[in-house]
């Protein structure tokens, strides 16, 4: 595991206010690459155990079940504030305040009566699951025990009147290890389109490839492992069909998976376009990149640029007269959307 699982918090206020518009969603490293969450869809209480190349990781859930991936949504929210607080120069704290209706539409859920319920259910079992795990440092291995996060907090409104127990805002408490992945910059940027992923493995999945695959062209990673990495408690067999199913349908964000011999699993990238001869990607000046971080104060402007970038390949690669006034004109349509 991840040595930003552990350490001392520094430069911490009293609370931090989640209020930044359209924040680059962003996921921790550790619990993109090690199995954290329950990819059950009913009350998983089962103690899991994982262990690879010297790691060694159980999770233990409360009477409320182990945390699940659909959980997490809530922690990839208060990843992506703080980060998008700390580009923009901001301190920030390990305890944020927030308001659940922003959660609901930022990560595409639904904002009914129903919804409400699910995310309060959703911080207990985040507040109630525990990983204890070992962390090699200096030549001494520690084992270290700590909850996904450490506390949270509802207010509602009162029982009578317009909107009568609409939960209104939340304050939640992040782990320490969560803290400082942030502080440490150990996370990555996620497409905005996981969200819409509703099937746990394939949001499980997702995060390995984005893991692993990254940048690169490909990852291939044979169906023994990526059983294991995903945390599933699916037989082999049926993992195997999930992923065929998987291959035929090709649910994920930026990514293609396809079956090659020896029972393994290769990974690429979805949108790799052959550009036009003579095609160049458009160049955008330093103060351009400050305009669209003064439209949308915190974004991760470099990932909106690579966004930016992506589109025209896939859109062509026409030629641009004025690929800054593009950029802006593609970040304001954005920021309306």
């Amino acid at each position: 595991m991840s040595a930003t699982l552990a350490g001392p918090s520094e430069g911490q206020g009293e609370f931090f206010l989640c209020d930044v518009f359209g924040a680059i969603p962003k996921n921790d490293l550790a619990s993109m690459e090690h199995p954290l969450f329950s990819l059950a869809t009913r009350p998983d209480r089962r103690i899991l155990n994982y262990e690879h190349k010297g790691t060694q990781i159980t999770v233990t859930p409360s009477v409320k079940g182990l945390a699940t991936i659909h959980d997490k949504d809530i922690l990839i929210f208060c990843i992506s504030q703080l980060m998008a607080a700390l580009n923009a120069g901001r301190q920030i704290s390990r305890t944020l305040h927030l308001k659940a209706h922003d959660l609901l539409m930022a990560t595409n859920r639904e904002t009914s009566g129903d919804a409400y319920r699910r995310l309060r259910e959703a911080f207990e079992r985040l507040a109630g699951t525990r990983i204890t795990t070992n962390i090699a440092t200096g030549g001494v291995e520690v084992t270290k025990g700590f909850g996904l996060i450490e506390s949270w907090e509802i207010v509602r409104r009162s029982r009578s009147g317009r909107g009568a127990g609409r939960m209104t805002h939340v304050a939640v408490t992040l782990s320490d290890w969560l803290y400082q992945a942030v502080m440490s910059n150990a996370v990555l940027t996620l497409s905005r389109d996981y969200f819409s992923l509703r099937k746990p493995l394939e949001r499980r999945i997702y995060e390995l490839s984005r893991k692993h695959c990254g940048r690169q062209q490909s990852w291939t990673v044979s169906v023994d492992t990526l059983l294991k990495k995903s945390g599933s408690a699916s037989p082999r067999r049926v993992f195997r069909k999930m992923l065929r199913d998987m291959i035929a349908a090709q649910p994920l964000p930026d990514y293609a998976l396809e079956e090659q011999p020896g029972d393994l699993i290769r990974f690429s990238q979805k949108h790799t376009v052959v550009e036009r001869p003579g095609a160049m990607p458009p160049s955008l000046r330093p103060e351009t990149l400050e305009q669209a971080r003064a439209l949308i104060p915190g974004a991760d402007v470099y990932a909106l640029e690579a966004d930016w970038r992506g589109m025209w390949a896939r859109s062509g690669s026409p030629k641009l007269r004025a690929p800054d006034a593009a950029f802006l004109g593609w970040v304001k349509k954005r920021l309306g959307s």
